[in-house]
This record gives structure tokens, C-alpha cells and sequence, in this order.
């Protein structure tokens, strides 16, 4: 059983920068074994994953903005969001094969 915690949601103007926590809580949840993708929106868009290996992948409307990397002494892979947009306005979720956490709004407006 993985858990998933996701924080570091908010309100930031356009131009602004987030970054979201993905935490790995309790016995199983060792995120340095396994890839983790965050997605956003009722539709699941993928926006950026991460391998064991930290090969790293994003999506074009994100690419060059958003950056995804790990902390292993926190058991945490984090998505920092720079230059954001209104269109990323979102619920974002970090995902673990079928575990998902429970998402966190990211709201960009002025």
C-alpha cells in the first residue's frame, strides 16, 4: 500500500511560482523505488514524471516551466512551477501506480 500526501496548493498570480509536495507515508510508500507521475484536472492530464532513475518527462504546455525532481532524504518528489499561467489553474494529484493521492488546487489568477 503506497500513501500519497500532496500539499503546497494556492492562489499565485500569473507569472508566479508553486512548488507542490508529493510525500510518501507509512510502510510500502518508499517513492525512491518507483516512478511518480503528477496529473492535473478532472481529466488526468499528465504534466511531468519522474523514473527511479530520474529520467524525467513533461508535458508540451508545461515544458521548460515546471521541473520535477526528488528528495530522497524526504521521501518527497516535488513539481516546482515557475512563470505559471491561468490555464494551470487545477486540481494537481501525484500518482503511483493505482495509488493517488488527494490532490491540491493550484488557482493562478490576478
Amino acid at each position: 500500500q503506497v500513501q500519497l500526501v500532496e500539499s503546497g496548493g494556492g492562489l499565485v498570480q500569473p507569472g508566479g511560482s508553486l512548488r507542490l509536495s508529493c510525500a510518501g507515508s507509512g510502510s510500502g510508500s518508499d517513492l525512491s523505488i518507483y516512478p511518480v507521475t503528477w496529473y492535473r484536472g478532472s481529466q488526468r492530464e499528465l504534466v511531468a514524471y519522474i523514473s527511479p532513475g530520474n529520467f524525467t518527462r513533461y508535458s508540451d504546455p508545461v515544458k521548460g516551466r515546471f521541473r520535477i525532481s526528488r528528495d530522497y532524504a524526504r521521501n518527497t518528489v516535488y513539481l516546482f512551477m515557475n512563470n505559471l499561467k491561468p490555464e494551470d489553474t487545477a486540481i494537481y494529484y501525484c500518482n503511483v501506480e493505482q495509488f493517488w493521492g488527494q490532490g491540491t488546487q493550484v488557482t493562478v489568477s490576478s
